[in-house]
């Protein structure tokens, strides 16, 4: 017993209820699911549909208010505060702290779903307001996907991160969710209320990531098929998340600033180089003349879009696609969130907002309108088949975009091998995070913490498509981050708080040097009128002129 009791405080840390409890649900959701993948299907489809049709319109009406709620911190009084002291330095370059935002926010996503959404919308256009594969429904698919990779998903990773950054780095807290709503909670996140937002937050995480994990597995899988290398099926990808298992293991056992930080600038590299390369030989003209009539009407529809929730339809159209990203969204926010925050010690609030929000949406936009616009450009002009290939297996799309460009082939051996490193540094930065959220918030939990998140990241992704594949990923995101959503929401009235009370302060103390600087000048003020007064009533004897004495006569010098 004592041998186990060492082993465990050596290789685990300072772990508490928050890691096992956490550990329990997880265990437990895993093994129900390879055990009855059917069952865990139908129930997890029931409480999407209740969700759906009761509370579907919050996950609308929150993520559009979590907009507005960032934009207001950054161009308010607030965006000056730094996330630290005051004349903190930022940790990393601002080329590295970009390249690991892009990494562990969004990367697989962008590949995975760069030709697949818009190419999905104009086989089925969104709401039904367009024809299938029509002008319309390419215009409309676009105007969607830059929607859905918009402001909106950004904002659930901006809220967390700054939300964390801040408790973290201003105020010397744990790194910990529960720590961002003390300012509500006071001493109570410290008892029951904080442990069970804690493991909502970890289990939200590993529901999140193993999302992404899961459709890094299908492009992956798809991208190997096409070159011949294995068949796409369940098994190829089972095995294919095992090499990756392996690769992320080895990334965990190192440190933070070498580890995450060379593989996130690889991916970076990787994935300009490959955004260039279709930029470059694909239909260039086309491709920013999608951007630019994209971005007007993503920006003057943006208000609409992020509202509707189509009641009066039977089509499961926003379930489908807008209720999923955003509770995908979601879902990331704790893990991408604090990642963010744990690389951002020294940014000001504006620059936080400016560097998280609003750089990698313009990314985004400029990723789908090179991906998704060259295969709308070569399905619509001349009838590749991307359109087809997407209908019959959705990851496919991307490769038969590469199949008609100049060095088609370098090019998607490229994509295969970027989408494994993305996923390689996500699940990484993932285990990262729950190890800080499952070990009190340390910076630096244990590498046998992070290893054993990681495994259970993949057993979850490996269940998540056994329960029914993509849709099933798209399912579970749903259900699982609705009542984080609802935290979110409380996050931000305490995040305000938070700062309307350092301002406060920040503002007292301003003015409290201000007046005591005013009580020093009134001071001198009244000491110069003193002497002036002093010298007026004694005043001091003239000066005599050289060469005369008292009575003004002569000197004997003067006379000689």
């Amino acid at each position: 017993m004592n041998r186990l009791t060492t082993f465990l405080k050596r290789h685990l840390g300072d772990v508490g209820v928050v890691f096992y409890t956490s550990l329990l649900i997880i265990t437990a959701f895993v093994v129900t699911s390879a055990l009855q993948p059917e069952t865990v299907e139908a129930i997890a489809q029931k409480v999407l549909d209740a969700t759906a049709k009761n509370v579907g319109w919050m996950y609308l009406m929150a993520t559009t208010g979590f907009v507005l709620f960032i934009f207001f911190l950054a161009f308010s009084r607030f965006g000056n505060l730094r996330l630290g002291q005051e004349n903190e330095l930022p940790e990393f370059s601002f080329t590295s702290w970009l390249a690991m935002i892009f990494s562990g926010g969004m990367g697989v996503g962008l590949v995975f779903w760069g030709v697949a959404e818009p190419i999905m919308h104009l086989n089925v256009p969104p709401l039904g307001l367009a024809e299938p594969r029509s002008v319309e429904a390419a215009q409309l698919g676009m105007r969607y996907s830059f929607f859905h990779w918009g402001f909106h998903q950004w904002a659930n990773f901006t809220l967390v991160g700054l939300a964390i950054a801040y408790v973290r780095f201003r105020h010397n807290s744990y790194g910990l969710i529960s720590e961002t709503f003390r300012p509500l909670l006071g001493e109570r996140v410290d008892r029951g209320w904080g442990k069970a937002i804690d493991i909502l937050a970890v289990v939200s995480t590993l529901f999140g990531v193993a999302t992404t994990l899961g459709l890094g597995a299908l492009q992956v899988n798809s991208g190997l098929s096409r070159l011949g290398v294995m068949d796409y099926s369940t098994t190829s990808q089972f095995m294919i998340l095992g090499g990756l298992a392996t690769l992320f293991t080895i990334s965990a056992m190192t440190p933070l600033d070498k580890g995450i930080r060379h593989l996130s600038n690889a991916n970076l590299v990787i994935a300009s180089g490959l955004l260039l390369f279709v930029l470059v030989t694909g239909p260039t003209a086309f491709i920013f003349g999608e951007l630019t009539q994209t971005l007007g009407e993503y920006l003057g529809n943006l208000i609409e879009m992020s509202l509707v929730t189509a009641p009066h339809s039977d089509e499961k159209w926003v379930e489908q696609w807008t209720m999923f990203y955003w509770a995908w969204g979601l879902s990331w926010a704790p893990f991408v969130g604090s990642f963010i925050a744990r690389i951002s010690r020294g940014r000001t609030i504006r620059e936080f907002v400016m560097g998280v929000m609003v750089i990698p949406v313009a990314l985004s936009m400029l990723w789908f309108s090179t991906f998704g616009g060259s295969a709308i450009h070569f399905e619509l002009f001349e009838g590749v088949g991307i359109a087809d290939a997407v209908a019959e297996e959705v990851p496919s799309g991307l490769y038969v975009l590469l199949d008609q460009l100049p060095w088609g082939g370098v090019a998607a051996v490229l994509a295969v091998i970027l989408v494994s490193m993305f996923v390689v540094t996500s699940a990484d930065s993932a285990t990262f995070v729950l190890g800080m959220f499952t070990s009190k918030g340390v910076l630096t939990p244990t590498r046998f913490v992070r290893v054993l998140w990681g495994c259970l990241q993949l057993l979850m992704a490996s269940v998540l498509l056994l329960s029914g594949g993509l849709n099933g990923l798209r399912t579970l995101s749903i259900v699982a981050a609705f009542p984080f959503m609802l935290l979110m929401v409380l996050m931000a009235f305490s995040l305000h708080k938070d700062l309307a009370t350092d301002i406060r302060r920040r503002e007292e103390k301003n003015a409290m040097m201000h007046a005591r600087m005013e009580q020093w000048l009134l001071r001198e003020s009244e000491r110069e009128a003193e002497r002036q007064e002093e010298e007026e009533l004694h005043p001091s004897a003239p000066e005599q002129c050289p060469g005369l004495s008292r009575t003004g006569q002569s000197t004997p010098i003067e006379e000689t």
